[in-house]
């Protein structure tokens, strides 16, 4: 389902949770009697529950390891700081997508309900009581960890729709209610078929066949995560929503699509067929057929900054077939050349812009120098002392011509200077 084969977990209860152990890694403290009540005709809000209510026991599940343990917070900690008691995520908080990592989840109990006279009764369980529920549920536990969706070579973990519904059966089955003696009933375990409102993006797809994208087959993985993590401003987002809106189809509202990740590698995997997909940029660089490949490939002297379009799709056939030799398929070929062109134009950008600003300051000297030699040279023709154009040429390193003219301009500005 996923593109990736990988053996589950199984569902266990955490060691040191335990009636042979003695529970020794619990430490249930709940709160006095006198602290748990409920006030309905309190005027104020914060006057009609105790400061004992705040106390939560919980049930923890690390969905990728498969263990499952218990514990309680602090029933003198109260509001946001309670939040801190709980081991893990609420299911809540973390949607129909990609699970967190670590992949912990905190369901807490219910301890309020109400008898048949209308009061209302709390109940706070004992360790040997959370050990039986906790071994009760182990089977819902394991009906999650079973179909989560393993995506990639990290083996990810994203939300299924069976999961999901897996994951809503073990939050009921952890709901109660008392008898007439006061005896703790938990609700009857059930493994419920998944509804219809929950799909798979994979089905989706496989209905829908001519609405998936044929560069799905060499996209690399950061390209289907982003399809993926399609999100639009409104309407389904996700892969349904990438390639839905382009194509103008609607989807009914009211459906949760699971697997987006899942869906988009097993497309790819089945579009590789025996071939594993592998980054272009990797195999070229890492992979002694993709190196060989390239120096093949590449001209003596030549740049890819020069390569035209042309020239780019002609080796990108050239190393697609290399590739298919070394039983590979290559992902993001095309973006990967067109990346490292990139790269080197850059580059040439870059000495270019170095050049003209060497270019620019050796140009200022330039003015700088040509200043002080016309200053001296102004100082040596006013002596008149008898040498001749061309030496004076020689030491100002100019031509004979140029020293002459600027003689006569020397001569002619005395002139006018003695006249006024």
């Amino acid at each position: 389902m996923s593109g990736t084969e990988s053996s589950k977990p199984t569902a266990h209860v955490v060691v040191g949770y335990t009636p042979q152990d003695g529970f020794v890694a619990v430490q249930l403290s709940p709160p006095p009697a006198e602290y748990v009540w409920h006030d309905r005709q309190a005027e104020h809000h914060l006057e009609r529950f105790g400061p004992g209510n705040g106390y939560q026991q919980w049930i923890a599940v690390d969905v990728a390891a498969g263990a499952v343990w218990f514990g309680d917070s602090d029933w003198r900690t109260q509001g946001e700081d309670a939040a801190g008691w709980l081991p893990g995520h609420r299911r809540a908080t973390v949607g129909e997508g990609a699970l967190p990592s670590p992949a912990v989840f905190a369901l807490p109990l219910t301890h309020r309900t109400v008898d048949d006279r209308g009061a209302d009764t709390w109940r706070f369980f004992t360790a040997g009581e959370l050990h039986a529920l906790v071994r009760r549920v182990l089977p819902l536990v394991q009906r999650v960890i079973g179909s989560l969706h393993r995506v990639g070579p990290d083996e990810e973990l994203e939300w299924s729709a069976e999961a999901a519904t897996a994951w809503t059966d073990l939050e009921q089955a952890c709901r109660f209610t008392l008898d007439e003696t006061g005896t703790v009933i938990w609700a009857e375990p059930r493994m419920s078929p998944v509804p219809a409102w929950r799909v798979e993006v994979a089905d989706f797809l496989a209905r829908n066949p001519e609405l998936c994208d044929p560069a799905w087959a060499t996209a690399t993985d950061a390209e289907l995560d982003g399809c993926a993590a399609y999100r639009p401003d409104s309407g389904y987002g996700g892969v349904p929503g990438r390639i839905c809106a382009p194509a103008g189809v609607r989807i009914e509202e009211g459906y949760v699509f699971y697997g987006h990740r899942a869906a988009l590698y097993a497309h790819r995997a089945a579009a590789c067929g025996d071939r594993n997909p592998v980054e272009a940029g990797l195999w070229l660089r890492t992979s002694d057929a993709g190196r060989c490949s390239w120096e093949g490939a590449k001209v003596v002297g030549a740049s890819l900054a020069d390569a035209p379009d042309c020239v780019l799709d002609h080796l990108a056939e050239t190393f697609r077939g290399a590739a298919a030799d070394d039983g590979v398929v290559l992902t993001g070929l095309a973006e990967y050349l067109r990346h490292e062109r990139a790269v080197e134009r850059t580059a040439v950008d870059d000495t270019l812009c170095a050049t003209g600003e060497e270019l620019k300051r050796l140009e200022e000297l330039l003015k700088e120098v040509r200043l002080v030699r016309n200053t001296v040279l102004t100082r040596v023709l006013s002596w008149s002392d008898g040498r001749d154009d061309e030496v004076i040429a020689r030491l100002a390193a100019m031509p004979a011509g140029a020293v002459a003219e600027w003689r006569e301009r020397l001569t002619a500005d005395r002139s006018t200077l003695s006249q006024g």
